[in-house]
């Protein structure tokens, strides 16, 4: 595919040869941003990991001092006595079987992330097949199923986030926006990184992260220093 002379030359500010700090990155990957609109900033890791072993699957769970910059729509499934309390914590939809049966009609899903307590879970085998593919089902692991609906909802708004490697071995992870100020970005990329770090796999050998960039959105990469 070739490529924009503007994108050119914004990355021929980037020495492909040089692994930049977190620092520096940031305002490498500001500066060599390619769209007109409110970029986000990505971080890209090559995990060294085995990811067709089980033992080797790593996964993680990290509030973003800062947030994404996106906000997020969050569903709650809950019985009709905690829809009020989910609601007010911050939940752009909230709902029992009603809501289940909506999504089962339409397979339409306007939310980025779900959280449920621990009796809808059995009702929501139901659209398991629509929420999974997705990411969108609830799970204990994720801490997106428990009793204190108003704790989920608002970390979820809050900057909270799941992560994990994807079929490759690879984890891809939005840290912030372009708009946002270095420091403010700086700390996110921190948080996320650590929380990549304390995640390592007892079983995982060699050097766990090999390789790490920052980008922007269809922006050049830049390598990272970890």
């Amino acid at each position: 595919m070739s490529r924009s002379k503007r994108y050119l030359e914004l990355k021929s500010l980037i020495d492909p040869k040089k692994i930049y700090s977190l620092e520096e990155a940031i305002e490498l990957v500001k500066k060599t941003s390619t769209v007109t609109f409110d970029a986000s900033v990505e971080v890209h890791l090559k995990l060294g990991i085995d990811s067709s072993k089980s033992d080797q699957q790593t996964r993680g769970l990290v509030r973003l001092p800062h947030g994404t910059g996106k906000t997020k729509r969050v569903a709650a499934f809950v019985g009709e006595a905690k829809e009020t309390e989910a609601k007010a914590a911050g939940a752009d939809l909230a709902g029992g079987e009603e809501l289940i049966a909506q999504i089962a009609q339409s397979g339409k899903m306007d939310f980025d992330v779900a959280v449920a307590t621990p009796e809808m879970m059995p009702k929501l085998a139901k659209i398991a097949k629509i929420l999974g593919p997705r990411g969108l089902m609830p799970n204990p692991k994720t801490e997106t199923v428990g009793a204190d609906v108003k704790k989920m909802v608002e970390e979820m708004k809050g900057g909270k986030i799941a992560w994990k490697n994807d079929d490759t071995g690879n984890v891809h992870q939005l840290v912030g926006k372009v708009s946002m100020e270095n420091a403010k970005l700086l700390e996110n990329l921190k948080a996320f990184l650590d929380s990549v770090q304390r995640a390592k796999p007892a079983s995982a050998k060699g050097i766990y992260i090999p390789s790490a960039t920052l980008t922007s959105s269809m922006g050049p990469a830049v390598k990272i220093q970890i």
